[in-house]
């Protein structure tokens, strides 16, 4: 199956989730390593539109596109989910729940929905399992088309 990121172009080929790991995210505390990814381009450039400031927007961007093997994902239920998981800022619960998944080191990626399209999926890929299990298929330049930001 492929997944799909969009970065910063110099952190393309980084598997390390080091950049959740220094700040954090909606599943991650800050120190646990997550690689974030999508199941669409689509939902990338939602995600990533929604995370970043218009003026924090780098001029070399790249969309990576990974491999993982479906029968290693971990699929989670809305139900499972704390009931605050869609909630602004990101809510401390959600950031535990997920740190959980990540640092028990049972699973290689992990399903969950998209707060910004629930019937969409990300897919929380866990660096620690970075053994060719998982791979990146390409890596290619992303110009961001900055009328998504523009209100």
């Amino acid at each position: 199956m492929l997944v799909y990121r969009i970065s910063r172009s110099r952190y393309a080929n980084d598997l390390s989730g080091e950049g959740a790991r220094l700040f954090g995210g909606r599943w991650n505390n800050k120190n646990v390593p997550c690689l974030y990814t999508s199941e669409s381009r689509a939902l990338a450039l939602v995600e990533y539109s929604v995370n970043v400031n218009i003026h924090d927007i780098p001029r070399a961007l790249s969309l990576i596109t990974y491999e993982i093997d479906t029968r290693k994902v971990k699929q989670i239920k809305e139900a499972d989910l704390p009931g605050n998981w869609r909630m602004h800022p990101v809510p401390k619960e959600t950031q535990t729940f997920g740190s959980y998944l990540l640092t028990e080191k049972k699973y290689e990626v992990v399903k969950i929905p998209s707060v910004v399209i629930p019937e969409e999926f990300n897919y929380l890929i866990n660096p620690a399992f970075f053994k060719g299990e998982i791979k990146i298929v390409s890596v290619k330049d992303f110009i961001y088309d900055v009328r998504l930001k523009i209100v």
